[in-house]
């Protein structure tokens, strides 16, 4: 068992770092890097090494779990100031979009296929959601107007949660048993609790991060993601959107002023790029090529009704209320891209659906698709932009701040708390003769913090926040673990901070 144990745990990790490494790739040949993994999962899969994989439903509850992350990410990161404009139109479309789509994919697919209506519906309310992970990864790599950018993050973020909801009452066999102003409110009330729930989780969560002193940076982080976990498992719990509850927990987080708020992105964005990894893989692994081909036909016209008239309709549809040009509608419809999202909403009806042959047909279906149409959009977005002038200033959106270490100044950020007895007490900052390349920026005291001059006198408890060059950083820790001991005379009892020949 120990030994299978470190196999599994050995190719884990090589995957990993082949998938890591696959990011700068698919970078430089201009492939998502979403399609890199897939095909990674497709090669350790029956086809390739031959790893068999079918379990359907411990792929539908990892793709769960991974898409919590990614969402989260997509909340922490989005701004207030950015969302707020276009939250009208975002809405709509994560609404009122998701049910045109999933009508005119399902009526035209059983026209033109020939299959019954619940599964024609079914695709559509497969393909009914936009990726937030194609979406956040593409997007952020193209100049785009921030109206744009933010209502097509927003539109992901939101509209998974009625997609789950369509897709799980129609592979029950519920929808239908009920009144359809039944089927409708109970959809208005999963939503409109889900945003409830992440509204108080996320105010809660950050009154509580701002006010607890937690040992160490490093909890912060995990702190605010278990947040954003609790703000779904509430919703589960409660029968409301667990995914919207994330979104918007992820969103009120991101925007309060938390300590540690630039490594608490930096945490979630390393977290949704190993959900990404995951997710994909796991798709590609639970793929079976030799029944693909079969599905390129079905898969090619449900994509075809889907970009070429379902997204626009419902753009359209959602657009007609707001302020929205021609040109802009036409981006968004180009720019509904479809990823894991679709994938793992494909494998709820594989456990569900009595009929497994047809769960399969349409797992086989949205899999091709995906790929196929991802590759498509994808490659000709830019120039899409373009064409349609919808890209923006090649200016500065955003200060990007970064925290310790400051690789790409060559600089490290070094944190001192002056506790009781420390002679560090009552020296002032000019007798601290740091190293050249090193320098006091800020002393917090009393919670509030200031920039020290050269008089400043230090306290017992304060906080100081020192920026000191890669070369000099060694010899600032010994000049200050030097005055510590000794105080401001420590050159004169020898202890300069130089490091000594031994």
């Amino acid at each position: 068992m120990t030994r299978h144990l470190e196999v599994a745990l050995l190719v884990a990790a090589a995957v990993l770092l082949v998938a890591v490494g696959a990011v700068r790739l698919s970078t430089r040949l201009g492939v998502p890097s979403l399609l890199v993994y897939l095909a990674l999962g497709v090669v350790l899969g029956e086809a390739g090494i031959g790893i068999e994989f079918e379990n359907a439903e411990l792929t539908r509850t990892l793709g769960f779990l991974a898409l919590v992350v990614i969402i989260a990410e997509g909340g922490l990161t989005e701004r207030w100031s950015t969302l707020r404009p276009v939250l009208g139109l975002a809405a709509m479309l994560a609404t009122v979009g998701v049910l045109v789509s999933v009508a005119v994919v399902g009526v035209l697919a059983h026209i033109l296929l020939g299959i019954d209506w619940q599964l024609a519906f079914l695709i559509g309310a497969v393909l009914s959601s936009t990726d937030a992970a194609a979406v956040f990864s593409t997007l952020r790599r193209l100049r785009l107007r921030p109206r744009i950018a933010s209502a097509l993050e927003a539109e992901s973020g939101m509209n998974d949660a009625p997609a789950v909801l369509l897709v799980v009452l129609l592979s029950t066999g519920e929808f239908g048993s009920r009144p359809w102003w039944q089927e409708a409110l109970l959809v208005v009330y999963e939503l409109a609790a889900g945003a409830v729930i992440g509204s108080v989780v996320g105010a809660l969560g950050a009154w509580v991060l701002r006010r607890i002193a937690l040992p160490a940076a490093g909890l912060y982080p995990i702190t605010a993601i278990a947040l954003t976990a609790v703000a779904y498992t509430s919703g589960a719990v409660l029968h409301a959107s667990g995914f919207l509850a994330v979104y918007v927990a992820g969103v009120i987080l991101g925007n309060a002023r938390l300590p540690h708020r630039q490594a608490i992105l930096g945490f979630a964005d390393g977290l949704a790029w190993l959900a990404q990894i995951g997710l994909f893989v796991l798709l590609g692994l639970l793929a079976s090529p030799g029944r693909l081909s079969g599905a390129v036909l079905p898969a090619l016209v449900v994509g075809l009704i889907l970009v070429l008239l379902a997204r626009p309709l419902s753009v359209l549809a959602s657009a007609v209320w707001f302020r929205v040009g021609w040109r802009e509608q036409a981006f968004l419809s180009w720019a509904g891209l479809r990823g894991a999202v679709p994938i793992v909403l494909a494998t709820v009806p594989l456990s569900l659906l009595p009929e497994r042959a047809d769960a399969e047909a349409l797992f086989d279906t949205v899999f091709v698709l995906v790929i196929v149409f991802t590759l498509v959009q994808t490659g000709t977005l830019g120039l899409a932009a373009r064409l349609l002038r919808v890209t923006a200033p090649a200016e500065a959106t955003e200060l990007n701040v970064e925290t310790a270490p400051l690789e790409r100044m060559n600089a490290h950020l070094l944190q001192l708390e002056i506790p009781d007895g420390s002679r560090l007490s009552g020296v002032h900052i000019d007798e601290l003769r740091l190293p050249v390349g090193a320098v006091v920026t800020l002393v917090v005291r009393g919670g509030v913090g200031f920039v020290p001059t050269r008089d400043t006198r230090l306290r017992v408890g304060d906080s100081l926040l020192i920026v000191a060059t890669a070369p000099v950083r060694d010899a600032t820790e010994r000049r200050l673990r030097a005055v510590s001991r000794r105080g401001r005379l420590a050159r004169w009892f020898a202890e300069d901070g130089r490091e000594r020949a031994e």
